[in-house]
């Protein structure tokens, strides 16, 4: 078990916040306000929809067209990442590692669903975190790999 010291302590509370900042960023805009939301470093390393992004923009242009793209198809999904089990380690004062599975769910529309919806994936995250020259906690790194897909 990590043992950290009071500095780190409220460093995890800091990198765990920016986490659930990007999660409901997700959940409550489609991620079409990364920018405004402040939890992405502007030179992240980002692996969404199968390959790598670098930078904020490039992330931001992936839900951009994301969105687009489903607006005219079969429209816009309600989405909710819920993120458990997340484990903060630090390699130094300015930089954390942070892990943590990603249970997804997804449907059509406007919510609330009467109809039973099991999980879109359960996905295991790597994040990195870095304390930008601001002093506030950024992800500068994501990646996930899903363990389990609904078919």
């Amino acid at each position: 078990m990590a043992k950290f010291t009071p500095q780190q302590a409220a460093d995890v509370l800091a990198v765990k916040q920016v986490v659930y900042e990007w999660g409901d960023e997700l959940d409550v805009n489609n991620g079409l306000s990364m920018r405004t939301s402040d939890c992405l470093a502007q030179d992240v390393r980002y692996n969404v929809g199968g390959q790598w992004r670098e930078g904020l923009e490039a992330v931001e242009a992936f839900y951009s067209g994301r969105a687009e793209a489903m607006r005219s198809g079969a429209g816009l999904m309600t989405m909710r990442h819920i993120i458990t089990s997340l484990r903060v380690s630090f390699d130094d004062a300015d930089h954390a590692k942070v892990g943590y599975l990603l249970v997804f769910f997804a449907a059509l529309g406007d919510g609330p669903f009467d109809k039973y919806c099991d999980p879109l994936a359960v996905a295991d995250v790597k994040m990195e975190c870095r304390r930008d020259k601001d002093g506030e906690w950024r992800i500068s790194m994501f990646d996930s790999g899903q363990i389990f897909k609904r078919g």
